[in-house]
Order: C-alpha cells, then structure tokens, then sequence
C-alpha cells in the first residue's frame, strides 16, 4: 500500500515511498523503535542547514532507517521534542522488515565503530613499542 491517507501525522509510508525522499531539498528519516512508540517517519528537508551537527550527517541516512544514528549519538530531550514537529506519518512495515532495518544498520554502525577499535588498538601497541625500545636504549 503506498501513500493513501492525506499528509501529517497519521499518514502510513512505505519503505519504499520513504526511499524516494533521498535528496538535500526531499529528505526523510526513519526514527524510533519499540522502546519509543515504533518507527517513525520525518521530514527534515527545511532543518538540513539548522542541524548543529551538520546536514551531511543526515543526508548520509536520507530515506534510510536512522534510529540508531539518533540513538548513538545521545540528542537531548529538546532535541526529541523539537523532532515531532516533522513528523510525516507512521513507517509501514512488517516486523521482519523492522528487524531487518535495525539489524543493517547496527551491521553498518557496528563495522564503523570496529574499524576505529583497530586504530586504537594499533595506536597502544605502537606506544607500547615505543617505550619498550626508548627503556631498552638507556
């Protein structure tokens, strides 16, 4: 079923009409999960250049599921508050499709955040040398 009920709060989008909505001047998120009222959809084309963290972070997950960014980061209370004011509609989803999104994106949040683990890890070893090698010489 794609967009049948009239925009605003209420309306149901597909995945798939979510999808479509990818670009700087046509950009909607998917925020929420089942701890905070479901998956949502919003658009947030007119707060792209407001963004304290900049647009490019959004537009990365434009017309994409988007919650564990938002959750990731830590928005303030205000910042949630502030968010309902775009809020298009419900996302239409089975809850395979749901799961499916989350378990992507924490995939995708997951391999960031291991890659920079590996820097760390390099970065300790290299000290460690350092300073094995700096005693020994003495």
């Amino acid at each position: 079923p794609d967009l049948i009920e009239m925009e605003g709060e209420g309306q149901k989008l597909t995945l798939e009409e979510v999808a479509k909505h990818n670009t700087e001047k046509d950009c909607y998120l998917i925020i929420g999960n089942a701890n905070n009222g479901g998956p949502k959809v919003y658009n947030v084309s007119d707060y792209l250049d407001d963004h304290p963290g900049g647009a490019e972070v959004m537009l990365e997950v434009a017309g994409k599921y988007a919650d564990d960014m938002f959750e990731d980061i830590g928005h303030s209370n205000e910042a949630r508050k502030q968010l309902k004011q775009f809020l298009v509609g419900d996302l239409d989803a089975t809850e395979e499709e749901i799961a499916a999104l989350s378990a992507s994106s924490s995939a995708s949040t997951g391999a960031a955040s291991g890659g920079a683990m590996i820097g760390v890890l390099v970065a300790i070893v290299a000290v460690g040398l350092g300073a094995y090698f700096y005693t020994t010489q003495s």
